[in-house]
């Protein structure tokens, strides 16, 4: 469980890297028509903050080997996608009506949290590597 979250949080972060540095230079433009800059930008570190937050589920899930590391884990890829995505789409293609998915996606991360804080608080670690 914890390889597949470890190559999960690499094509996050991959993806968060490319898409924050073409945001920043090739679609400049756009976002500033479409004065969506700032939304751009929460989509962007908000994807590399879950990015880096499942690389932490991988290490958990090797402490923690309970159920609640994967769907916290899980949520938490489900919940970057849908956050992160409609708040792209919104601001590339200023489509308003992705303003309305974002909170789907925004409750898949505090779901994914929330999972993870119980599984450390309700589950018998194993011994330190």
């Amino acid at each position: 469980m914890s390889r597949q979250f470890i190559v999960i949080a690499a094509i996050l972060g991959f993806f968060g890297v490319a898409l924050g540095a073409f945001g920043a230079h090739g679609l400049e433009p756009t976002l500033e028509a479409n004065g969506r800059v700032d939304t751009f930008n929460t989509a962007a570190r908000y994807h590399m903050y879950h990015a880096l937050a499942l690389v932490g589920v991988a290490w958990l899930a090797t402490r923690y080997p309970v159920r609640w590391v994967m769907w916290g884990g899980y949520l938490l890829f489900a919940g970057t996608i849908i956050f992160s995505g409609s708040l792209y789409v919104l601001a590339i293609a200023d489509l308003g009506f992705m303003g309305a998915v974002a909170p789907i996606g925004g409750t898949a991360l505090l779901a994914g949290w929330a999972c993870i804080g119980w599984a450390a608080l309700r589950g018998e670690p194993t011994a330190s590597p």
